[in-house]
């Protein structure tokens, strides 16, 4: 079935708020003009300010949600959020592969909710480095690189995972270069820089900027314009409102 625009699936958790997983995902997606497609991972139990908990969905059951739309649709994107591991993620990612060998999946690894909770073990390097090869762009804040490699500077963190895929390393919780996002691809490290400093903060703002990208992946944008161009989106949204759900439109 052909639609005059593209679709982007995202694979993360149903936040009730909508301010972050699969509904932020989807609003950030029609707003780039794009056809969004939400696949739950988890099912989260939560408000903008308070999470009260979580369940995970199996595999099968994520594979179960998409197959039906892979079977009529063209889906060149594919976001992957919240996820309950990395075993679960390398066998979603290896079956996705199969069905899709050309996707770009775009990975934003979620390992904790701002309240704390944590949602992903420490990871294990070789499972890691697996994943890795397979993903187009992983989109980490700083805490998260640190998490992901065990590098306490976060920049020699980023430099690490890049050797395995392109890195956007989110600067919203950095204490080197605050509200500067850097590009770490196999040739270079581009800085990309906020148009404003001490933007107010916004629940799910990762899940916005990843899903911007994605979307703007899907409209055929190189890797540096969709980071670009989602950055700008997000410092949209983060100025929406003084609140912690961000207006899309």
């Amino acid at each position: 079935m052909e639609y005059s625009r593209p679709i982007v699936m995202s694979i993360a958790g149903l936040d009730p708020s909508g301010g972050a997983g699969i509904l932020a995902d989807i609003k950030t997606f029609e707003q780039h003009k794009c056809l969004g497609f939400g696949v739950a991972s988890a099912l989260t139990y939560q408000t903008e300010n308070r999470f009260v908990g979580m369940n995970w969905i199996p595999l099968v059951q994520i594979q179960e949600q998409i197959m039906p739309l892979l079977e009529q649709y063209k889906i060149e994107v594919i976001k992957i959020g919240i996820i309950k591991d990395l075993i679960l993620l390398r066998n979603l990612v290896n079956w996705l592969r199969l069905q899709l060998p050309n996707v770009k999946l775009i990975w934003d690894p979620v390992a904790s909710a701002s309240s704390g909770f944590s949602f992903m073990d420490s990871p294990n390097d070789v499972l890691l480095q697996e994943v890795l090869s397979q993903i187009y762009l992983l989109c980490p804040n700083t805490t998260e690189a640190r998490f992901l490699t065990g590098i306490t500077d976060e920049q020699k963190a980023a430099v690490q995972l890049s050797k395995h895929c392109n890195v956007l390393l989110k600067g919203g919780h950095s204490m080197i270069h605050r509200g500067t996002d850097l590009l770490y691809t196999l040739k270079d490290i581009i800085p990309l820089y906020s148009a404003k400093q001490d933007l107010p903060q916004k629940h799910g703002s990762g899940c916005i900027l990843s899903s911007a990208i994605a979307a703007n992946t899907s409209c055929k944008l190189d890797l540096y314009q969709a980071c670009s161009e989602a950055k700008n989106y997000i410092e949209k949204a983060l100025n929406s409102n003084l609140n912690l759900l961000a207006y899309h439109a």
